[in-house]
C-alpha cells in the first residue's frame, strides 16, 4: 500500500504550521491499512480524534493506546472516533491491528507529520516519563504476550526521534483542540479527552 493521499482542501495554514483551537482543519481522506476510506472532518457527525504517534513496536506507543483500547467504548459513546497514524509501512502495521479496535493509517513518507506540524527531536527520549513509558510498556507486553511488544525495531521507518500529536476535530471541520508532544510520551490522557468534547463556539 502506498502512503495516504491527502485532499488539499479547506486547509487555512500552509505546509509545517502548526494548528490552534478553533482553526479550519483540512479535509483529509485516509486509507487505513484495513483498507477501510477515513474521512476527516467525519461526515456522520462526530468528533475524530486523530492521533499521530510515533513507529509501529514502539514500547511508548503501545502503553498509551493501551489506556486508549480500555476504555474505547466509553470514547465513543461521548462521540469520538479513533484515527491513529504512524510514520510507519502498512506492513508493519498490518500486525497490529488485531489488537486496536480503531483504523491505523500508515505515513512512511511523514507526509502528513510535515502538512501539519509535527516535529522530530534527539532529545524525544530525554524525559523520565518517556524512559518510564518505555520500559512500563516492554514490561507490560512481554507480561501478556501480545504483539504490541519488546524493544520495537532497530531502525524504525521515520526514525526514532519522533514526536506525538492530538487533534480533536469538531463534525464542523474546525480544531476542538490540539496538543504537540514535548517528548515521546507527552500526550493526552483519555479523561483529557473526553473534557475536550465540546462544541466549538462560533
Amino acid at each position: 500500500m502506498t502512503a495516504p493521499a491527502f485532499a488539499d482542501q479547506s486547509a487555512t495554514s500552509g505546509t509545517g504550521d502548526k494548528a490552534r483551537g478553533g482553526d479550519a482543519f483540512p479535509t483529509l481522506e485516509l486509507t487505513a491499512t484495513s483498507g477501510q476510506l477515513i474521512t476527516i472532518p467525519d461526515p456522520a457527525g462526530n468528533f475524530v480524534h486523530l492521533q499521530l504517534r510515533r513507529f509501529a513496536g514502539c514500547p511508548i506507543c503501545n502503553l498509551h493506546l493501551r489506556s486508549v483500547v480500555a476504555r474505547h467504548d466509553e470514547i465513543r459513546s461521548h462521540g469520538i472516533r479513533e484515527v491513529v497514524v504512524f510514520h510507519s509501512t502498512a506492513a508493519e502495521l498490518a500486525k497490529y491491528e488485531a489488537e486496536l479496535p480503531f483504523p491505523l493509517i500508515a505515513d512512511p513518507e511523514r507526509e502528513l507529520y510535515r502538512r501539519l506540524g509535527v516535529e522530530r527531536r534527539a532529545g524525544s527520549l530525554l524525559s523520565t516519563r518517556a524512559l518510564r513509558a518505555a520500559i512500563a510498556g516492554q514490561t507490560a507486553a512481554l507480561a501478556r504476550r501480545s504483539t504490541m511488544r519488546a524493544l520495537g525495531p532497530m531502525k524504525p521507518t521515520g526514525g526514532p526521534f519522533g514526536l506525538p500529536a492530538d487533534f480533536l476535530i469538531a463534525p464542523d471541520g474546525r480544531v476542538a483542540a490540539v496538543k504537540y508532544g514535548e517528548h515521546a510520551y507527552d500526550q493526552w490522557t483519555v479523561d483529557e479527552l473526553l473534557g475536550h468534547a465540546h462544541p466549538v463556539p462560533a
